[in-house]
């Protein structure tokens, strides 16, 4: 419950409110209060810090430092095409607060092609199994300088982690080099505190990565299977390229989905569009937030990365979740109506003029409406569509294992990155705008 709220700063009732769900705060505890502006100047015995970086692989007290007389005699690690590389193996109990890394080559292709494993408690399959890149918001492959409340890129060469990751037996983070060029040059430390115990309803952090090349028309992306379980979901990255069949319709009317708890086929949380979900609306600029933001929003490419953290707004689930974002676009009537005649895969849903009173749905009969029925008014019209979507999956569970598919191969990962269009390129997406009154 309080975990992720652990890492929020600036606002004194924050301490309170997460003592009070008493997820990392007790005696022997990695306590909330030592995150805590408020309490900086308080001795919190709860924990003892250790940091694991190539100068110190293993963290252990007064280990660090120890080649070239201390003289920054081992600042980096190389990892070979194939290989992989521990950046902590830590035994007992403790919690992960920050990470930090950088490395030399940060190219789109590097991004996708270098993958972040971590193991709770031993297990024999990783909670979080994730592309460096999309993990920490650079789905797109490109990096841009950010603060967010739990990841952010100082300058947009550095990775930066402040969600909070408790264990009880043991955490093992491994990063692997699944490109085929040598990773020269990667810097890390992994910060973190042993503890005594983790309270009992302490929960273990989960990531997951997927992409749909090519989404079903009708079919929502899956951006969080349905888990079962207890847990907590924090929020969600994604990454869309556009189909260029669709020219410069706008893609962004597809709605969030949170089935909770046993929810059927309709979910208890539903927004109202994926520029919505994320606190923008009439379309999707750049921009970055403590919550919510847009990365990367290149019109001309068709590339756009946004994400949204559910840390004021918590969503917790007691039996199973299931999280997806429909694939739905929009556009001018007559130019939806084009798109077909061209060929552009597709299913028109809704019209609308501008108004209720007048919106009209083309899905509730028996079959589907034609754009080409007498009668149906002008407007702007949404249509599923396909376009390519990988997203990330930010939660916590009350086990150290999910069960969720392994992360696909790096040749799937890999294929059909774009780059950034070139500066001053035009613009190649048209937002819904609302009717003039």
């Amino acid at each position: 419950m309080g975990v992720v709220a652990g890492v929020m700063h600036e606002r004194a009732w924050l301490t309170a409110a997460i003592l009070a769900v008493g997820l990392v705060a007790g005696p022997g505890t990695a306590s909330a209060q030592s995150t805590e502006r408020g309490s900086l100047h308080r001795f919190d015995p709860s924990g003892r810090p250790a940091w694991t970086s190539p100068e110190n692989p293993t963290g252990a007290k007064g280990a660090g430092g120890r080649e070239n007389r201390g003289g920054k005699g081992h600042a980096f690690e190389t990892i070979a095409a194939g290989a992989s590389h521990v950046l902590a193996d830590i035994r007992d109990a403790g919690i992960i607060d920050r990470m930090w890394m950088t490395i030399d080559d940060r190219s789109p292709e590097r991004l996708r092609a270098l993958v972040l494993d971590i193991y709770w408690d031993g297990a024999a399959t990783p909670a979080v199994s994730v592309p460096l890149g999309d993990f920490f918001l650079h789905g797109a492959g490109e990096m841009r300088p950010m603060e967010t409340d739990l990841l952010s890129s100082a300058e947009g060469r550095s990775f930066i982690s402040y969600i909070p990751m408790p264990f009880r037996r043991g955490a093992r983070v491994v990063m692997r080099n699944e490109s085929d060029k040598q990773l020269n040059l990667l810097f890390f430390d992994i910060n973190h505190r042993r503890v005594a115990v983790q309270p009992a309803d302490a929960m273990y952090f989960h990531a997951w990565w997927t992409r749909d090349r090519a989404t079903r028309i009708g079919d929502a992306h899956d951006v969080l299977p349905r888990l079962s379980g207890r847990g907590r979901f924090v929020g969600a990255s994604f990454t869309v390229l556009t189909n260029p069949v669709y020219e410069k319709s706008w893609w962004g009317e597809g709605e969030v989905k949170i089935a909770l708890d046993g929810d059927g086929d309709t979910s208890s949380l539903i927004g109202t569009g994926a520029e919505d979900y994320i606190g923008t609306a009439w379309g999707q600029g750049a921009f970055i937030n403590r919550y919510q933001g847009a990365p990367v929003s290149d019109e001309a490419a068709g590339r756009w990365t946004f994400y949204r953290f559910h840390v004021p707004d918590p969503i917790f689930f007691d039996r199973d979740v299931k999280v997806e974002l429909q694939q739905i676009g929009g556009w001018p009537k007559g130019e939806v109506m084009r798109l077909q005649r061209q060929g552009a895969p597709m299913l028109p849903v809704t019209i609308d003029p501008g108004s209720r009173v007048d919106f009209r749905r083309l899905l509730d009969g028996a079959a589907p409406v034609p754009l080409t029925t007498p009668g149906l008014p002008e407007g702007w019209t949404n249509f599923y569509r396909s376009d390519d979507v990988a997203s990330v999956a930010y939660f916590y569970l009350d086990r150290p294992e999910n069960g969720l598919p392994r992360i696909a191969p790096v040749a799937q990962r890999l294929a059909g990155l774009r780059k950034p269009a070139p500066t001053g390129a035009p613009t190649a997406v048209q937002a819904y705008t609302p009717p003039a009154p």
